[in-house]
């Protein structure tokens, strides 16, 4: 069930002077951008409520059931569509702000009742020269769109047309997304703050016999004391073997002294997404096997760090990576050659399969491209990324016995700067002798 949340800053001049940036890069033309969906969990329930982050982004209301239509031109206008007030509700579901509320708190020009939604599109949309909207966001809200979009076409007779160009308004809206501004960088400080504190409260709870989830329970316990209500993605709490299946989500698996255990969590803080993996032994004590591996896999993503700055592209990070992980693998008897042979005969890929990270905001695999063109993106100022090398080491005829079932991810969020980088969850603890002396306490 949806519980009605009250905006998650309090100035709203952060949204309208995001919406003046799209109206600007519009042009001529009118946006429509829903937000997302309740979803049914069961025959009463719903999940809990998430909005749209474009939405959200563009206008800082987190009630379901609304519309941001923005016209662009000679007179700009921003206007919200949601539910009405409805005090009988309320005392089911709580605050609803309603039309009028919402225009004043929010900054919108005009605020309607959604029941009014199509009535007014018919309206607004005529003799506009483009229609901006999310193409593919739901089957349902594209007949939709559509479908108005042909009742304004056949008034065509009283000199009123219809859009002739409609275009993918998350073009626009991705490469904004992408440069962090400093509202947004302020909470996903905060964000990785909390997620730092739940993997030391993690790393300190942790002993043998206990169950993947308890160690899970631990990480929410610690997101939502701080005010991070849920976490930004399902948490990985994998031990042993289970580290070594990139996606595991089960979290019931017992937590043995021989395993290493690696947690890929982080937690939501007000729109905002934080993403941290962090792997460390269930012993508190690591192997001389699981130390060697760790120690590559560190000094990997202390490479690929480095390399992310501006003047160095998207791709700079993943290769000086994989160039030491593939050292690495060679030095650990899994790979044979050089380190270009295992570069360019892709031995590295049984042991180390996946990127060296993506980009990171309002979700967690956040908007933009990663190339122009055919060229990897330059990285600049405002950009956040993740930086997560790992390797993943399975029973295999050509690996020797004491390696098996190791799988090890590090991983940090980076904020490209002008001078370098800010590592914004760099107080999670990650070299050996850190590991070892928190789990001690």
């Amino acid at each position: 069930m949806y519980t009605a949340q009250y905006a998650m800053t309090s100035d709203p001049t952060v949204y309208a002077q995001r919406r003046a940036r799209l109206l600007k890069s519009m042009q001529r033309g009118i946006a429509i951008i829903p937000t997302a969906p309740e979803v049914a969990r069961n025959a009463d329930t719903q999940y809990g409520y998430r909005h749209d982050s474009n939405f959200y982004y563009l206008s800082g209301f987190t009630e379901p059931e609304a519309v941001l239509v923005l016209i662009a031109g000679d007179e700009p206008q921003s206007i919200l569509f949601c539910r009405e007030k409805n005090l009988e509700r309320e005392i089911w579901d709580g605050h609803r702000f309603g039309p009028d509320a919402a225009q004043e708190k929010f900054g919108f020009d005009a605020a309607y009742p959604i029941a009014q939604l199509d009535e007014k599109l018919a309206e607004l949309m005529g003799n506009q020269p483009a229609l901006f909207y999310p193409l593919g966001f739901d089957t349902a809200w594209d007949q939709r769109i559509l479908g108005l979009r042909g009742t304004v076409q056949e008034k065509i007779r009283s000199g009123i047309r219809a859009p002739d160009e409609i275009r993918d308004v998350r073009g626009l809206l991705n490469e904004m997304r992408l440069f962090k501004d400093t509202h947004e960088l302020d909470i996903m400080r905060r964000a990785a703050a909390i997620s730092t504190r739940a993997h030391e409260r993690a790393m300190r709870f942790t002993r043998p016999g206990q169950f993947e989830y308890q160690v899970e329970a631990e990480l929410l316990h610690e997101f939502c004391s701080h005010g991070a209500r849920h976490p930004a993605y399902t948490s990985i709490v994998a031990g042993g073997a289970n580290a070594c299946v990139l996606h595991y989500v089960g979290n019931n698996a017992k937590l043995r002294d021989v395993d290493l255990l690696l947690i890929d969590a982080g937690c939501e803080l007000d729109g905002y997404a934080s993403d941290i993996t962090r792997t460390f032994p269930v012993s508190g004590k690591f192997s001389a096997e699981q130390k060697d591996v760790y120690e590559i896999v560190l000094a990997a993503q202390t490479a690929a760090i480095a390399a992310a700055k501006p003047g160095q592209t998207w791709n700079a990070p993943h290769n000086a990576a994989l160039r030491v992980l593939a050292q690495g693998f060679i030095d650990l008897k899994l790979c044979r050659g050089s380190v270009d042979d295992v570069l360019e005969s892709e031995s590295y890929k049984q042991f180390y399969m996946h990127r060296t990270g993506h980009w990171l905001g309002m979700d967690v695999h956040d908007v933009g491209d990663y190339k122009i063109g055919n060229d990897w993106r330059p990285l600049q100022p405002g950009m956040v990324l993740t930086v997560e090398p790992g390797c993943y080491i399975r029973p295999a005829d050509n690996v020797p016995m004491a390696l098996w079932n190791i799988g090890i991810r590090i991983e940090d969020d980076v904020v490209i700067t002008a001078q370098g980088n800010e590592v914004l969850t760099e107080a999670a603890p990650k070299t050996v002798a850190d590991i070892e002396e928190l789990m001690k306490k």
